[in-house]
């Protein structure tokens, strides 16, 4: 099939794409969002250290409080993570099902292009609880993971509702709970994992990095 898209015919590898689906409401003011911002830049940072993961790696950014798409699918070379502030309720429902549904366009845009993935990361972090009706996300975020559509994890902020994560995050991978304000240690977590996904093949399952900066909440 021939490549179609400028930036596959730049750049055919595989791709691992990833959407971090960011709490962005008003309790998140302060420390909580100046941290996670400078959490973002680390992913970055440790990502372009590897050649594989920084050609495969594709990041794209949703926010809520209100749902914005903050940044488009790219690949880490062209990621800038933006700045976040923080303001708004926390519209959780919204925001995962406008991930979703982003990441089946994007799918569909490598079909299209005759560009291998592996499976998709979509990453919820959230320090509050849903304003919003969330029942029919989660059924999406469930029945996905279970078609291995995409793998969904849900790591809780201090103040984030447990019990309504847990009905979330898919069975199988539990919601964790950051330790303190340690998004750098996610996100250096998270660009490990990813540099092992892109190193392996599709379809294969990769073991991923101990969880040294939360707790798994079973």
């Amino acid at each position: 099939m021939p490549v179609g898209l400028p930036e596959f015919a730049e750049n055919p590898e595989n791709r691992c794409p990833v959407i971090l689906l960011l709490d962005t409401s008003a309790s998140m003011a302060g420390q909580p969002i100046q941290e996670l911002n400078r959490g973002m830049g680390l992913f970055k940072e440790d990502l372009l250290k590897d050649t594989q993961a920084s050609l495969s790696a594709e990041v794209a950014i949703v926010s809520f409080g209100p749902v914005k798409l903050l940044q488009d699918f790219v690949t880490v070379d062209s990621f800038t993570p933006p700045p976040l502030t923080a303001d708004g309720v926390t519209p959780m429902g919204q925001a995962i099902d406008y991930a979703l549904d982003l990441l089946e366009t994007r799918k569909a845009t490598y079909k299209e292009n005759g560009i291998q993935y592996y499976r998709p990361w979509v990453f919820l972090i959230t320090d509050g609880a849903p304003t919003d009706n969330w029942q029919r996300a989660a059924q999406r975020v469930r029945e996905g993971e279970s078609q291995g559509k995409f793998s969904f994890f849900a790591v809780a902020v201090e103040g984030a509702d447990i019990n309504t994560l847990q009905q979330i995050a898919p069975p199988e991978r539990p919601p964790v709970t950051l330790r303190g304000l340690d998004f750098s240690a996610l996100f250096v977590w998270l660009s490990t994992s990813m540099k092992r996904v892109s190193s392996g093949k599709i379809g294969e399952a990769v073991p991923l990095p101990p969880v040294g900066w939360g707790q798994i909440n079973t």
